[in-house]
């Protein structure tokens, strides 16, 4: 335990410090801006990053990971505020909370392994999409030196990283950047644009709502949303550090570490969160590794609000976009042109799917269960091909069925049959196939049936153990395994 401790929070300290702080920067503007979608006050958006990053810090599975207030879950909370209020946000905050841990003791994390290579693919993709559409907006409408001071920005992010090593480039850069705008009184937007940041920390107090039926009725929908939006975003960010770290995350406690945070953002008056990849990713690749990094994103998101508010205001937003778009340039897997050439068409397709309605509907729960699906249904297509092969073997006809036998496969599997045979000698051969489900059983049901209206003599052969114990149960045909 106390290993563990160490290895997970101080085996890294300087770089996690660092990196932390890299991110708490990276994370102002942000929280604001998912405020503003979300329809609350920025202080909201604010308080979430700090309850969520320090909670996840301690009772997450994936050291080094940033959660806080994201896009996806502002889409899912606008509707609610809109209609009910910012009390019915709490509440459903709470509730959000709720449902993960359930879904973390239930070890939700087995359903990973469902989610195939395309849609991790598009997944990862359309985040950096969407990372880099979003800093659009800093660059519309504004003065020249912005994007003097954006391209200013990207050049440090890719040069400083060559000659100094101890201290993060995106840090360097916002601090340099910062002074020289305020020296050269420039006319440039700064996080100050964006809303009015009040110097205190967040207070407990419960959601003015009525604790009824009819509450819950209300929340209970946009919570269970919440929860799957959260958690698909928080786990696959999740398995996404595994392979950039190459370590191992324990994605149920992530699960329940995510509910434990949103239960108590929702009593610190903030917004339901997750998993931030670009964040995330602008951690690891600032150094950080341990859990202190996300706390210190956290617990210096605070410090920066409360102590160095002043200062903060004057950050301009150019600085903190021009960071943005490097992260997306660089989260991007630019090797999905390659893939796109070599994989079969199947892929490519549930990869572009993804990444469309992930970009479309800003919703990342949405474009990851379609991809799912419809990979699913390629799969189903791709597997349920069977072959029924007829030959005479000392004076009896045999049918040997190879081929998975299912619900996708029973009609090839009943076109192969001549049901107007009479009197014969009839052998089914099982032996190079499996019996999956009701479908099947019902399926041999029906041969056998009908081949034996007419008198002919049918014996059914080669089941192994699973397929005979599934059509025992489901029929009452006499069946041995030879």
């Amino acid at each position: 335990m106390v290993e563990r401790i160490k290895r997970e929070w101080f085996s890294n300290i300087r770089a996690d410090i660092l990196s932390g702080i890299v991110v708490a920067l990276a994370l102002i503007p942000e929280a604001i801006a998912f405020s503003i979608i979300a329809g609350v006050n920025p202080m909201v958006g604010l308080y979430a990053s700090f309850c969520i990053a320090v909670i996840v810090a301690i009772a997450g599975g994936r050291p080094a990971m940033i959660s806080a207030a994201t896009g996806a879950m502002a889409l899912v909370l606008a509707p609610l505020v809109r209609d009910y209020g910012v009390n019915y946000m709490l509440a459903a905050t709470v509730l959000t909370g709720i449902i993960q841990i359930i879904f973390g003791i239930c070890k939700i994390a087995k359903l990973m392994r469902f989610i195939p290579r395309a849609v991790m693919i598009g997944f990862v993709n359309s985040l950096s999409i969407l990372v880099f559409m979003a800093q659009m907006p800093h660059f519309m409408n504004v003065t020249n030196i912005t994007y003097v001071f954006a391209a200013i920005t990207i050049i440090l992010l890719i040069v400083l990283p060559r000659f100094i090593k101890a201290i993060p480039a995106p840090l360097i850069a916002t601090i340099v950047l910062t002074i020289a705008a305020i020296m050269m009184s420039v006319d440039v937007r700064t996080v100050g644009d964006l809303g009015t940041i009040e110097k205190s920390l967040p207070s407990f107090s419960l959601p003015n709502v009525p604790l009824n039926l009819e509450t819950f009725m209300i929340i209970l929908p946009f919570s269970i949303s919440l929860a799957i939006v959260g958690l698909i975003e928080s786990l696959l960010t999740a398995s996404i550090l595994d392979d950039m770290t190459e370590t191992k995350s324990d994605k149920n406690r992530e699960a329940k570490g995510q509910g434990l945070a949103n239960i108590v953002t929702g009593f610190f008056g903030g917004m339901a969160g997750c998993a931030m990849i670009g964040q995330s990713i602008i951690n690891v690749k600032s150094g950080g590794r341990g859990r202190l990094s996300t706390f210190i994103a956290g617990a210096f998101l605070m410090f920066l609000i409360i102590v160095l508010g002043d200062w903060v205001v004057q950050i301009p937003m150019a600085v903190l976009a021009g960071i943005m778009v490097m992260v997306a340039i660089t989260s991007f897997d630019w090797s999905t042109f390659s893939y796109m050439k070599k994989a079969p068409i199947s892929e490519t397709f549930v990869m572009l799917l993804t990444v469309s309605i992930v970009v479309v509907t800003h919703n990342l729960a949405i474009g990851v269960i379609s991809g799912v699906i419809i990979s699913s249904l390629f799969f189903v297509a791709k597997v349920s091909k069977i072959i029924v092969e007829q030959h005479s073997e000392n004076g009896a006809e045999v049918y040997t069925v190879r081929g998975p036998l299912f619900f996708a496969s029973v009609e090839g599997f009943l076109s192969s049959f001549d049901f107007s045979k009479k009197e014969e000698d009839i052998i089914i051969d099982f032996s190079q196939t499996t019996i999956w489900d009701d479908s099947a059983v019902g399926a041999i049901d029906k041969v056998v049936m009908k081949l034996t209206e007419n008198k002919n003599k049918v014996t059914v052969t080669g089941l192994n153990k699973s397929s005979k114990r599934i059509v025992d149960q489901l029929t009452d045909m006499n069946i041995s395994v030879h």
